[in-house]
């Protein structure tokens, strides 16, 4: 929020005047009935997020404070399951996404790598930092998702 406040030239306090949280952020970008165009906004602040994100902060997470890494686990399960789901569902309505694989599947699928993948042993054991695993699933998880038409786009 404080890196959006600055690059809009606003006070954080009038960001939060519309919208109270990251998610109500979130939820206000996804609404958006641009696909391509939310689907880069989407990937541009996962990136982001990402980046700021380092492995030893989350391998002493996982090992001294397990309680706290499972709700991180759960949280990020929950808002992939509400976000990429509707996501997901808009996309195939406009035929970005293919109709032949339901997008519950697709979620479930994503949500079963990530949750594979993006933990700091498999991070380790894969010589790679948490941005490359994530790109790294979502373009195998779109490349097998979106249509020719979704890709174009």
């Amino acid at each position: 929020m404080d890196d959006l406040a600055q690059e809009l030239g606003i006070s954080k306090k009038t960001l939060y005047a519309y919208f109270p949280g990251k998610f109500d952020l979130l939820e206000a970008v996804l609404a958006d009935n641009d696909f391509p165009a939310t689907l880069r906004k989407l990937l541009a602040g996962t990136q982001r997020e990402l980046n700021e994100i380092k492995p030893p902060f989350v391998r002493d997470m996982r090992q001294k404070a397990p309680d706290i890494f499972q709700l991180v686990e759960r949280r990020r399960a929950a808002l992939i399951q509400r976000y990429m789901g509707k996501f997901f569902v808009d996309g195939q309505r406009l035929g970005m996404v293919r109709k032949d694989v339901p997008a519950k599947l697709i979620i479930e699928i994503l949500l079963a790598t990530v949750q594979s993948i993006m933990n700091p042993a498999k991070m380790e054991e894969l010589g790679m930092m948490p941005k490359e695993g994530y790109t790294g699933i979502l373009k195998v998880v779109l490349d097998g998702a979106l249509t020719a038409k979704g890709r174009k786009a």
